[in-house]
């Protein structure tokens, strides 16, 4: 059985929220396993939960009014998501789909917001969530002052390392989205680099070369 104590331990946002709140959530989490392709919530449900990735990637997309689907984010492990419904809806703006398998740890809406009322605890998770808001803000200024090449490189980095080999889990729509790239700029740039001799991309496996980590 997968502790949710040891998940709280591991997530990037939660460095300094105490023990005594790490317990406080663990108490009231569930961890779940996820299957590829699995829907965890669908845009416009009521929101029971509030989640934090422990492993695998979770698509964020919400539906445009002309019925197309939109990739909003790409979530990453260590990342709270969903939180909205505690403060602004209590319904889900999105529809979240596992990416490929993973591990995810529920966090239920209303003994969430239990644990809000004690002053100490409230302190400590919005913090958490300032934290959040701080990363968010640093990758829309990289979004917007980065060219999609770099950013390219720095998303695979981050992911995967500086391997010559990647088994990609994502659709490219997805790594577009990721990077704040459209699909068709982002096809334009990996055909541009397959040109360049600096990747191939056959599948779901993507081939470097080493100076392709050069461009950064």
């Amino acid at each position: 059985m997968i502790d949710p104590r040891t998940l709280l331990e591991q997530a990037q946002f939660l460095a300094e929220l105490s023990p005594a709140g790490k317990d406080a959530l663990a108490a009231i989490a569930r961890a779940r396993n996820l299957r590829k392709k699995e829907v965890l919530f669908r845009e416009g449900e009521k929101g029971r939960a509030v989640f934090l990735l422990s492993t695998g990637h979770i698509r964020l997309a919400r539906t445009t009014p002309d019925g197309r689907e939109m990739v909003i984010k790409i979530v990453q492990p260590g990342e709270f998501f969903a939180e909205v419904i505690l403060f602004e809806k209590d319904e889900y703006p999105v529809t979240a789909t596992a990416t490929d398998p993973g591990v995810v740890l529920e966090i239920p809406r209303l003994q969430l917001h239990d644990l809000l009322a004690h002053r100490e605890f409230r302190a400590d998770f919005i913090a958490m969530l300032m934290k959040k808001q701080r990363y968010l803000a640093d990758r829309l200024y990289q979004l917007t002052t980065v060219d999609v090449e770099t950013r390219f490189v720095h998303f695979l980095r981050e992911q995967f390392g500086e391997s010559p080999s990647i088994a990609i889990p994502f659709a490219k729509k997805e790594i577009a989205a990721a990077i704040g790239a459209t699909p068709e700029t982002f096809s334009r740039m990996v055909l541009k680099l397959k040109k360049q001799r600096l990747l191939q991309w056959k599948g779901k496996t993507l081939q470097l070369s080493p100076k392709f980590w050069k461009l950064t």
